[in-house]
């Protein structure tokens, strides 16, 4: 319908500028540091199929169905426009030249169809953004309504091209082939049957123009919108971690090296390109802690201010210039700022729901690396939890030799080479007086299943995981070294914790020093014991209880069935479930060494929670955790609840359901 020559030259044009536009933009993605994600292909294409084009994230949410049609209608029909493109320098190069009718016809009945679909899904979408938007997206965003605008153009502009195309040949032969079965257009193309023919060629050569400038114009605006995504975000879903994002990269301390994530090029080439791939769907915003209850932090927009400042600074970095925009400064778009940076709780919710797997976590924390080590800001309570740390080895900067005092008065042998365990208590589980009872609890549960246990006493160490999450990496780094060292030396190989942060710390993040510990949480212990049947318990009626997941047993280490086992075995009953709850819990606000710091923004994270679990009317909310424990019962009294709901940790629950003898038995 076009002019080939015309259309050629405008073809080049575009495709050149989309090209350049494109390199321009990715190679700044180069200037990220290195990180290994093209190991384990096979592996990676079997995520990219089914995470990309199974879109099985996507779905997950309610909304989600629309996306998946979206994407689905957009494959087809750039298989579509590939066609009109190779169509339009060359009727004899298209679909209807070198495939039978009886196929070509069918596909250009699938095209007519789709391009329907494609109309109503994407109606479907301005309609959410003007009418019913949730809050946790940029509503009135320009850039989605140009694209949305532009995609729906080009539905008409097809559906008009062919109208007018298949008008004059209604229900006869058109040469060298049948007319299409495209139902959509050919039910136009009856609207136009009658007009002057010079009149139905106008139409059919403006429809088919404005088909092909739109989609010239679509391509190249691509690279300049959020929709770049639609470039980098499958890709992406190939370099997803194939791990869980639950450590952080190690650092070397010597003279003249950089700390943390001070300007954009020192975070990966992942992290860069992660910053590329967000589709700006807002569902890491919508199960952020720190946003739902009134905190700066939006992990949307910390990935978006990310990809702002490198394409703002990107060229000046490349040539050797320092950057002109702050990464880290006051709110500003391309800047994040401090009470965004410390808002975080490091819980991975976002990275539990990101449909094309950022990783948002881990980017704060390292932002928080440069604060602390090499600007020396960070929020005043943190200065004594630091000094606690390095001093005393513990956040309450307690006496090394009170952490004894818990098992006074029971037998708690100290760890030998004949001991099976170490039991590694955990700072809160030895100096936080309503823990200690969860250590007691623990120490029962061990002596009734005849498990060899010992403890380190006053020669335990914090495990270290404020530290780091923090941005202390130095501080942590030092007691890393000397935790392993005191392992090694003292033939520690199995660990038992009770809190899931001295396990995810010790099981995974020390690895990276250098170190493979068989470390098991306790409740997997715990119902591993039971299952065997070396743990009798009777099931104890304690009411109605409802269990809360870690976030760091849970979406950091996926724990998510043993707790719930053991509850259901200690007391009869599965417990009751909070609305969000498994990989979807929300976040008692403790983690990410929020627990040493005050929350003076927004809402209390715990409150939230709080009043989430009194919502299933609980007489015992159930915790596996000694932050959650800690948290749970502040905001209980903070809510002034009903005395009689009680906090729990699955140890005690379990502990009250030993039968008496038990322990004698195991004892003799």
């Amino acid at each position: 319908m076009g002019y080939p020559q015309i259309f050629a030259a405008v073809l080049a044009v575009s495709v050149v500028l989309f090209i350049v536009s494109c390199i321009r933009r990715f190679r700044l993605v180069a200037l990220g540091k290195p990180e290994d994600r093209l190991s384990h292909v096979w592996t990676r294409v079997g995520n990219m199929l089914l995470f990309a084009f199974g879109q099985k994230r996507v779905v997950a949410r309610p909304f989600g169905l629309n996306h998946f049609v979206i994407f689905w209608c957009f494959l087809v029909l750039a298989v579509a426009n590939a066609d009109f493109v190779i169509a339009g320098l060359n009727t004899q190069w298209g679909i209807a030249a070198w495939l039978p009718t009886s196929i070509s016809g069918p596909i250009f009945g699938l095209f007519d169809l789709v391009s329907l679909l494609t109309l109503v899904v994407i109606g479907i979408a301005i309609a959410r953004r003007l009418f019913f938007p949730p809050d946790y997206i940029e509503a009135r965003s320009k850039d989605a309504f140009v694209i949305l605008t532009m995609i729906a153009l080009l539905m008409v502009a097809f559906f008009g091209s062919h109208a007018a195309e298949n008008a004059p040949h209604l229900g006869f032969q058109t040469g060298f082939n049948y007319l299409p079965p495209m139902p959509v257009s050919n039910a136009i193309a009856h609207l136009l049957v009658g007009l002057p023919e010079a009149t139905i060629h106008v139409l059919a050569t403006g429809f088919w123009w404005a088909h092909a400038i739109i989609l010239l114009a679509f391509l190249n605006y691509l690279p300049f919108s959020k929709h770049m995504h639609i470039l980098a975000a499958i890709p992406n879903c190939f370099f997803k971690r194939l791990g869980r994002a639950n450590t952080l990269p190690t650092e070397t301390f010597e003279v003249g090296a950089e700390y943390g994530v001070g300007r954009v090029d020192r975070f990966t080439w992942k992290d860069l390109f992660d910053s590329y791939s967000c589709t700006e769907c807002g569902r890491c915003t919508d199960v952020c802690p720190a946003f739902r209850t009134g905190k700066p932090l939006n992990p949307r927009e910390v990935v978006h201010d990310i990809k702002v400042n490198l394409l703002a600074n990107g060229e000046r970095i490349a040539a050797g210039q320092q950057p002109g925009l702050a990464l880290i400064g006051p709110h500003a778009e391309g800047t994040i700022a401090e009470d965004t940076i410390w808002s975080c709780t490091s819980c991975g919710a976002c990275m539990e729901v990101c449909p094309v797997f950022i990783e948002q976590m881990p980017k704060i924390l390292q932002l928080r690396r440069t604060l602390v080590e090499e600007e020396a800001r960070f929020p005043e309570e943190v200065i004594t939890f630091f000094e606690n740390m390095e001093q005393r080895g513990n956040p309450w900067g307690i006496a090394p030799s009170e952490r004894t005092k818990w098992c006074a008065h029971i037998e708690a042998k100290p760890f030998s080479d004949e001991t099976e365990y170490l039991f590694f208590v955990g700072c809160a589980g030895a100096f936080d007086a309503r823990n200690k009872q969860v250590s007691l609890a623990v120490a029962a549960i061990l002596d009734a299943a005849g498990i060899s246990w010992g403890i380190l006493g006053k020669d335990e160490m914090c495990c270290g995981d404020s530290l780091r999450r923090l941005g202390n990496e130095y501080a942590f780094d030092r007691m890393v070294r000397h935790n392993i060292e005191l392992f090694r030396r003292r033939g520690v190989v199995k660990i038992i914790t009770q809190c899931p942060h001295c396990f995810s710390t010790l099981k995974n993040d020390y690895r990276q020093f250098g170190i493979e510990l068989d470390v098991i949480h306790h409740t997997e212990l715990i119902q591993r014991l039971i299952a065997e049947g070396r743990l009798p318990v009777n099931a104890a009626a304690i009411g109605r209880v409802v269990f809360h997941d870690s976030c760091y047993l849970g979406r950091h280490n996926g724990i998510y069935d043993a707790p719930r086992a053991v509850i259901r075995a200690a007391t009869g009953q599965a417990p009751a479930e909070m609305a969000r709850h498994r990989e979807n819990s929300f976040c008692c606000g403790a983690g990410g060494g929020r627990m040493w710091m005050e929350e003076h923004l927004g809402t209390r994270i715990n409150i939230a929670r709080v009043h989430e679990a009194l919502e299933t009317r609980p007489d015992t909310i159930c915790v596996s955790c000694p932050y959650c424990l800690t948290m749970f019962e502040d905001g209980l009294k903070d809510v002034d609840a009903d005395p009689r709901v009680g906090v729990k940790d699955i140890a005690e629950v379990v502990a009250a359901a030993l039968p008496a003898q038990a322990g004698e038995e195991a004892k003799a």
